[in-house]
């Protein structure tokens, strides 16, 4: 299985921690890629207004949907841990997308399953940690793994 995390970042300092979860994926036979994407018009965008930025990651992001795409929006759906599991229990490559600092616009939203991991408001790379976390406890509860107690 491939899992895709796709984040609109600049530089992130928790890559050691993301490592640790890549390489716990691959016990479960699971591929944990990050895509961190950041360029000049998303650099020029966030400088504008808010419609400019969340259209720059539409943009940026588009390319990358499929029909197993998660976005991590605040209205979207709340799993517990066994819901989530569920998500990963017949999809051979599923993608989950983290937005910038303005979120995503209801272009990008209406081609996602919108997806939501706490009714907190959390920083983009806290929400990649959490989600990267999230990952790994869902392939040990599929694999009857005691890593979920």
């Amino acid at each position: 299985m491939k899992i895709n995390v796709f984040s609109i970042v600049k530089n992130d300092d928790y890559q050691p921690i993301y490592n640790d979860f890549i390489k716990q994926c691959k016990s479960f036979g699971a591929t944990l890629v990050l895509k961190d994407i950041f360029n000049n018009d998303i650099a020029k965008a966030q400088k504008g207004s808010q419609k400019e930025a969340q259209s720059s990651y539409t943009q940026a992001l588009k390319p990358f949907l499929s029909p197993s795409s998660y976005a991590l929006h605040p209205r979207g759906k709340m799993l517990d841990s066994f819901e989530f599991a569920k998500l990963f229990s017949n999809s051979l490559e599923i993608s989950f997308f983290i937005g910038g600092a303005y979120g995503f616009d209801e272009e990008f939203i209406s081609q996602t399953h919108p997806l939501s991991l706490t009714p907190l408001t959390l920083s983009h790379k806290v929400a990649k940690v959490v989600l990267c976390e999230q990952i790994y406890r869902a392939l040990s509860i599929n694999a009857n793994h005691p890593y979920h107690k």
